[in-house]
């Protein structure tokens, strides 16, 4: 049973370096799983999705990038601010042309120095889009849209649409292409999942951004622990370990019957490995209970060799379905 049945929209947010984009592209294997359809979309024109993926740079249009387990297919989209606002222009306004001259003239840009929060309004605006399409049209309809999201340190105010147009439109297009998308950020169709490491500041990043979320009315979705190490010493032995506590001895016991030269030098090494190693241990547990103190489902991700592999995507994407997130 998934923690998120009537979830459309999945928002992937993390800190730089925490594996935000593997997650986010994991995640959709996992929802493509059992024959469904779904869209892996970015919008930081980092082409992340393409070099996870081995596929040459995303266009602005939607290409099937892997089969997930089942006969699921994943599609992908790098959404590009410039394009978006053309599309937007054609659609509201009917000023395709005017558009292309506009782009020409460096106007586009123009635009969206100006108005920050109008490039925010057409990436989500297309994300939206994406997630409530209908078949009527001839677009793919897709089970679930997926976003690799900008970094939690930014995500609620990328996200909170509605406040960045405030002083740019009170009604017209742009103001009701705002309130379409936080109408659908607000519901129970969208959760925002923050991935992280259990190291000092991504975990309180992580905190920081899901109280900004809850303040800005948005839903915090699951958090991800991404690369996770399994402990090298036993609970029983951690505390003297990480207070330097440690019988040489026994180290050196251990190192002849492993066939290794029991230097002093040797031992010495290793025992201050070992302080080091379950001290960070230590640190660990501690921002285990700060993300626990969240409240907020917990899905674990151990650091593996192959993650930005198709493989890994794919052992990832089993880890999530068997810990219930999808």
């Amino acid at each position: 049973m998934s923690d998120f049945p009537a979830v459309k929209l999945h928002v992937v947010s993390g800190k730089g370096g925490t594996g935000k984009t593997t997650v986010a592209a994991s995640l959709a294997l996992a929802l493509a799983a059992g024959g469904r359809q779904v869209l892996l979309t970015e919008v930081e024109a980092r082409q992340g999705i393409a070099q996870l993926f081995d596929t040459p740079p995303l266009p602005y249009e939607e290409r099937r990038v892997a089969v997930a387990r089942g006969g699921g297919e994943v599609y992908a989209l790098a959404i590009d601010p410039e394009l978006a606002l053309l599309e937007y222009l054609e659609k509201f306004y009917n000023l395709r042309r005017a558009g292309a001259m506009l782009r020409k003239l460096g106007a586009i840009d123009f635009a969206t120095t100006i108005a920050p929060g109008l490039r925010d309004v057409l990436l989500t605006g297309k994300v939206m889009e994406a997630a409530t399409r209908e078949r009527r049209g001839g677009g793919r309809l897709y089970d679930a849209v997926v976003l690799d999201a900008p970094p939690t340190g930014r995500i609620a105010k990328f996200l909170n649409v509605n406040t960045e147009v405030a002083a740019l439109a009170r009604m017209g297009p742009v103001r009701h292409q705002a309130d379409s998308v936080m109408a659908l950020l607000r519901s129970n169709k969208t959760a925002i999942h923050l991935v992280t490491v259990l190291e000092e500041m991504p975990v309180q990043e992580t905190v920081d951004g899901v109280a900004e979320l809850r303040s800005s009315g948005l839903r915090p979705g699951g958090v991800i622990v991404n690369m996770m190490r399994d402990p090298l010493i036993p609970d029983h032995a951690l505390a003297d370990a990480a207070a330097g506590v440690l019988d040489l001895a026994e180290v050196e016991t251990g190192l002849k019957a492993a066939g290794v030269e029991a230097t002093a030098a040797t031992v010495a090494a290793l025992a201050a490995e070992a302080t080091d190693h379950a001290q960070r241990v230590q640190l660990e547990q501690q921002e285990r209970e700060t993300l626990a103190a969240l409240e907020q489902p917990i899905y674990k991700i151990p650091l593996l060799t192959d993650a930005s592999e198709l493989s890994g995507l794919h052992d990832i994407a089993k880890r999530l379905q068997d810990q219930g997130m999808v």
